[in-house]
This record gives structure tokens, sequence and C-alpha cells, in this order.
């Protein structure tokens, strides 16, 4: 028994006790388990901790009609993309608080109760199901339990024997209960109707499912729809292989996560092991998949970026609970916790490649970047479905977006061109296609990352699963900026192909570089020539060379039903933002077209033609065969070979690789460490010839010196299964 619970319990004896009532209440606390009883309590008060709007109640009270319901929802459409049911599920709820939350002039009022009873009389009886199944087996399980939970011993047995099948549509045998997220939070319904019938072998079934749930996902003998956790810390709801870290994986966590803390210190807390693979997912996935670990990046929300606020920073709940539960990893959780409370300013410095799902992040203290991408092991991007993310084609494509302080896309996307998502190289179609074709299946295998968690690069053989339509595109991360580059653009279309540097909110002035002049471009849309930067809201896009671009900096218009077509969507009038865009126009038909340029986030535009004076970044090949940037002020190579083939480093020393893979080479004086992986997933070892003698440092790889050619012959051993694609870090000597 908890400490809580036991002085809780002797408190209320003794005043039993005092008051003569031992006799009349004994048996209501014969035979109780005091965990059960201690979590009930918990989970009740935890529903009760809202403050009553007294206006709104007063409003529901008013407004129910007399056949129970009220004005405003629509009861008859049972729709996808409609059931606005689960409003009047809330106003129960709120109700219910209302009546049983003391001090309030609600509290225990025969006509609070008697308009909750009609409310709750009228679902019972019309028991609504909704064509989305989400609804049947978590939204109405969950909210109706939570009703019950708070209305408690205020319920009739009536009342109680009605609600049970509907709230026992939530549990472990529905059909929606299928890893991959969904079953952890059904489990968590389950278990919270048996807090409510205080049944103690529901709630033990449902702490062990969840704990079930929190493991790396296995194949059940269908290698295409493994789903749940990945061992690269990435997310999978579907079969489909679409990265789900922060939407699905998100729930997952949350589920999880309260119920560990309020499982802590009872005799149904979780394994250790299974928190703590939870608090490893929380650090190493969903955060560095998230703007200072605060904000979500928009291209990880999949259908869920075209919902309202999706973009709002997350608040420090989550952490705190993880922290409430485990001691695993505190100060990183602490750390979070704090910049989500405003407390500390988010310090990180990371570079993530999640191979299962095609995603890389770079995250610094001043800036975040990253670049999702798809490839024939996985699919381009969500299927579109309650009506949601219907212009979600291109998401997939290289999606590049850039971020310093997590507000530069906030509700942008009914005005955005979805054929410039930032990053991407898209035709430019007189219109998208239908929604029911925005998932497709990856084309390409060569798509991967390489990272030794501080510096990586991309890169994508990109093929366009909608238009004719193929590029060899690249991006290389590094401290203070960035590099992105794309070489073989070939296109079968009669229409022009562009790639998108940024599409973005507009701030402030947008200023424009060339080799003559310095200007701030005025609104509108400008064709421009001879460009060797531009400069909008602290951040700098450098062009190597002068380059023609395109930019437009005025208002854009558009609906939020056009990209979500909700009910709520329906509603709204259109929306007008000012947006900055910035792209370059390869024209129509490209055969061997390309882009270089480097993005320097926080840069003033007076420091830009300084940066380039003094740039240390060298462009080493943009080619359909290899792309290889130098950092000159780091000594850090990145390389992506497409093909097999050579390059000279600024040294003298040439790098030849016998296999199409990545590569990164970091020179510390003598000391070089050297970073490899397998975009193909097809390899068991990378062998590069390097023409200078290197001495292996460790196990990571094998050296052979030929005196006669002066080449040393290094071989990485690259892992496989479920590793398969993952970096390996070796280090050498010269």
């Amino acid at each position: 028994m908890s400490n809580y619970f036991r002085h809780s319990f002797i408190l209320a004896i003794v005043f039993l006790i005092a008051s003569g009532s031992v006799a009349a209440t004994h048996s209501s606390f014969y035979g109780r388990n005091p965990d059960l009883e201690y979590l009930r309590e918990l989970v009740i008060a935890e529903l009760m901790e809202p403050q009553v709007d007294e206006a709104q109640v007063e409003h529901l009270m008013n407004t129910l009609s007399e056949d129970s319901t009220w004005p405003g929802i629509d009861y008859e459409d049972v729709s996808n993309t409609g059931f606005q049911h689960s409003r009047h599920l809330g106003n129960m709820l709120t109700l219910a608080r209302a009546y049983k939350k003391s001090g309030t002039r609600y509290y225990q009022n025969p006509e609070t109760k008697e308009v909750f009873d009609a409310a709750l009389d009228f679902w019972l009886e019309h028991d609504f199901i909704s064509d989305n199944w989400w609804h049947n087996q978590i939204g109405t399980p969950s909210r109706l339990g939570n009703v019950l939970l708070v209305m408690d011993d205020g319920l009739s047995e009536e009342q109680k024997t009605r609600a049970a099948p509907i709230v026992g549509r939530g549990d472990l045998d529905a059909w929606g209960a299928r890893p991959g997220g969904d079953l952890i939070q059904i489990a968590a319904i389950y278990g919270k109707y048996g807090l409510f019938t205080r049944d103690l072998e529901v709630v033990e079934e449902s702490v062990q499912a969840m704990a079930s749930e929190i493991g790396f996902a296995v194949d059940r003998g269908d290698p295409s729809d493994v789903r749940g956790l990945h061992t690269d810390f990435s997310f999978h709801h579907r079969g489909d292989r679409v990265s789900s870290t922060i939407t699905y994986g998100m729930g997952y966590t949350r589920s999880f996560a309260d119920w560990a803390e309020k499982l802590a210190g009872t005799s149904l807390s979780f394994p250790d092991e299974a928190i703590e693979l939870l608090v490893d997912y929380y650090l190493d996935g969903i955060s560095k998949s998230m703007v200072y670990a605060k904000y979500p990046d928009p291209t990880l929300l999949n259908r869920g970026m075209t919902r309202r606020r999706a973009l709002r920073a997350h608040g420090p709940e989550l952490p705190e609970q993880l922290l409430k539960a485990t001691s695993y990893r505190k100060d990183e959780l602490e750390e979070i916790a704090g910049i989500r409370r405003g407390e500390r300013k988010p310090d990180f410095t990371s570079n993530t490649f999640f191979w299962h799902t095609e995603y890389h992040s770079h995250q610094r203290p001043d800036y975040f970047t990253s670049v999702r991408m798809h490839s024939s092991r996985n699919h381009t991007m969500e299927v579109p479905y309650n009506s949601e993310g219907l212009k979600n084609h291109h998401l997939g494509d290289g999606a590049n977006l850039i971020t310093r302080t997590g507000e530069e896309y906030q509700e942008i996307f009914p005005v955005w061109d979805w054929q410039k998502i930032p990053g991407t190289t898209v035709v430019q179609k007189p219109s998208l296609p239908d929604p029911d074709q925005i998932q497709q299946k990856g084309k390409t295998g060569f798509v991967g990352g390489v990272t030794d968690g501080v510096y990586g690069a991309a890169a994508f053989d990109f093929e366009s699963a909608h238009d004719p339509l193929s590029a060899w595109k690249s991006w290389f991360f590094f401290d203070d900026e960035f590099v992105a580059m794309g070489s073989g653009i070939r296109s079968g279309s009669a229409h022009p192909v562009t790639t998108t540097l940024n599409q973005s909110l507009l701030s402030g002035e947008v200023t424009v570089g060339s080799s003559y002049n310095r200007r701030v471009a005025g609104e509108g849309d400008h064709s421009l020539s001879g460009v060797s930067w531009v400069h909008h809201d602290e951040t700098a896009y450098i062009f190597p060379s002068p380059t023609p671009v395109r930019l437009k900096n005025s208002e854009n218009r558009g609906y939020w039903h056009e990209i979500n077509d909700r009910a709520w969507s329906r509603e709204r009038a259109e929306d007008k933002m000012d947006v900055f865009t910035l792209w370059l126009d390869h024209g129509q038909n490209p055969r061997q077209a390309g882009y270089e340029y480097i993005v320097v986030p926080n840069l003033r535009h007076t420091q830009v033609e300084r940066y380039r004076s003094k740039s240390a970044i060298e462009i080493l090949s943009n080619t359909p065969q290899v792309q290889a940037v130098r950092h000159n002020g780091l000594n850090i190579t990145q390389i992506a070979f497409y093909e097999p083939g050579q390059i000279e480093l600024p040294d003298g020393v040439i790098v030849s690789a016998e296999t199409p893979g990545l590569v990164m080479v970091n020179v510390s004086g003598r000391s070089v460490e050297a970073t490899v992986s397998d975009p193909s997933r097809q390899l068991d070892t990378l062998r590069l010839n390097v023409t200078t003698r290197v001495q292996a440092l460790d196990e990571h790889s094998d050296v052979t010196w030929d005196p006669e050619t002066g080449r040393s012959s290094v071989h990485f051993k690259l892992p496989d299964g479920e590793y398969a694609g993952q970096s390996v870090s070796a280090k050498f000597q010269l």
C-alpha cells in the first residue's frame, strides 16, 4: 500500500469511527485493493482538476432542448469528416464536473443532475456510431469512460449497465487494438473502465498490455506490416513505413507516460526496462524530431499538419510525467521540461538519421532543419484519411524546412503553394492529382544519411512518384550552415520544374545581393538574375556563383477546407497571409539541370558579404556520380557516391569508393574519424581506397596498405537486419 493511500485510508477510518458510521460503510472498504483505490481516486482527481466555468454550465443547462440535444451539433452526420457528437460527450463531462465539485453553485444541484441525466440517457438511447472506427473504439469510449468516473455514485444502475457495452468497445480485442499506437491507448481506456468498476483483473490486464507494447516492433509474419517502435527510434503506425514518430508515436508515449506516473510506487508499476526504453524513444526519437524538443517538425505531422494550431509549442507535462516515473536520463528530461516551461534556452547539438523512415534532422542551439525523403522501402506519404492532408503529395520529396523561432510556418498551410514545399524539386502542374493519389510507393533504393551524431549528410536518388521527374539531391549539415545541391535534374513534362529554397511567413524585409549592388526587394513577384544571395528573417540563402532566382513576397490566399475538408473547416472564411517564397526555375524539359546553395541561419543582412568572403564551405563536386562538400574550418568532408568513383580532397588525397555509399571524413591533425553508410541497405562491407597510409585504431574497420600503389584499402563492416542503413564510424591515424 502506498504511503499516500495508507494515510488517507487511516484518516477515513478514524473519521468513520468518530461519526459512528463504520458498520454501515465497512462493507464498501472490505476486500478492496488499496492500490486500485488509490489509482481510482487519482484518476478522478485529475479529471476534476479543471475549473468549473459557471457561465458555460448555465448555458448548457439553459440550451438543452426538450429532445435532450444541444443546438449547433449535427446529430445526423456520422461521417468520417463529421461526427460532432464528441461535443455532446464533452458537455456531459462539464456538467458532471460541476455537479461533483464542491464550491460551485452547481454542486449537488438537482437541476444540474436532471440536465446531465437527460443528456446521458439521450446518448445511451441512440448509441451513436461513426463511420470512423476511431470514434467508436477510442474517442467515444474514452470520453464516456471519463464521464462515468467523474459522476461515479451519481449514476443509476441502469445508466451503468447501458454504458458498459459502449465503453467496452475500447477493449483489448477491438479491431483497432493494433500495435503501432492504438493498442496502448485502447489499453488505457480499458484500464480506466476497470478502475470505474473496481475490477482489479481488468486493470492488471490493461497494465500488462501497455507494458508489452514498449518494445521494438517485430515481424509477425508479414514484413510489409511491421508496426510500432523501430530500432532507430522512429515509429510506424502502419505497414506503409511512413514516419509516425510525433503523431501516433506521441500518443503512444503520452498514454504510457501518464500511466507510468500514476502507477509509480504501486504494486502495478511498469517494469523498469519498459520505462527506460520509452524514455530512450522520447529523447532520441521524438525530441530529435522536434524543433528544440518543443515545436513539432511540420514535415513529420503528415495529414496532421493541416489541423489548426498543429505547430503549437508542447508543454512540459510529458517530460514531467516521465521524471515522476523514473530517474533514468534525468538531466536530459529536466532540460526539456525547463525549455518547455520557458526557464532555460535550448542548447541542443545533434545530427540524426532515422534509417527506417528516411528522415534526417539537424539541431543546433539556434536553428533546426530536416529532410524528409522516401525510398523503395517505404511510401511517399500517409494516406489522407478522413479528408485531411489533401495536398500532401510532395511532402516526402525532400522537404527541407528551416526554423529559428518555431513560428516561421504557424498556420501558413491554407495559403501555401503545395508545389513549392521548401527543399523539393517539383513539376509545376496546373493542379495536383486527386488526394487518393497522394500515397505512392517510393521508387529508388539509394536514399539515406550518414551521421556521427553531430554532423552528417543526406542523399536522395530522387524519382518522383507523381511526375516524370528525377534528380540527385543532397544536403550537407555543419554548425552555422548547411549546403543543398541537386544534379542531373531531368523531366519529361511540358510544365516547368522548380526547386524551392523556402516558403514561410513573410517577416520583415527581403534583401537581394548581387555582384553589383544590394537592394531591398519590394512587395511582389520578382524574376531576378545574377543573384549572389537573398536574405530574409535573419537567414541568408547564398549561391556560390551568380544565379537567376524567383522571389515572391506578397499576400497569399487560401482555404482550410482545401487541405482539410472537415465540418469546422468548411465554416471558415478565406485566409490571407503575407508569404516569402524563394525558388529556382529549371524550365521545361530540363535534361541535366542542377543547383547549389548554402543556407546560413542567424545572419544579419549586413553580415552576408563578410560571410561569403570568408566562407569555409568548398563544393568539391555536384554531378550525378558524386556530390561532395568540404568545410575547411571544421576539416570535415562529406561525400555522396551514387556510383563507384573517386574525389580529390583539398590536401591532394584521393578517396575512391568501390561501391555507392555515403562517406564523412573528419580530420584533426594526424587523427581521422571516418563515418560511412550504405543507403541501398544491400552491402555487407563498404571499401574505400585512400592515397595515403592510414592505421586503424579500433575494431570497426580493417586497413590494408599497398606500398606499390601507395594506397590504403579500408574495409568497413556494415550493420544488417534492423540496423541496415545505420552509420558506422571508425578511427584512424595518418
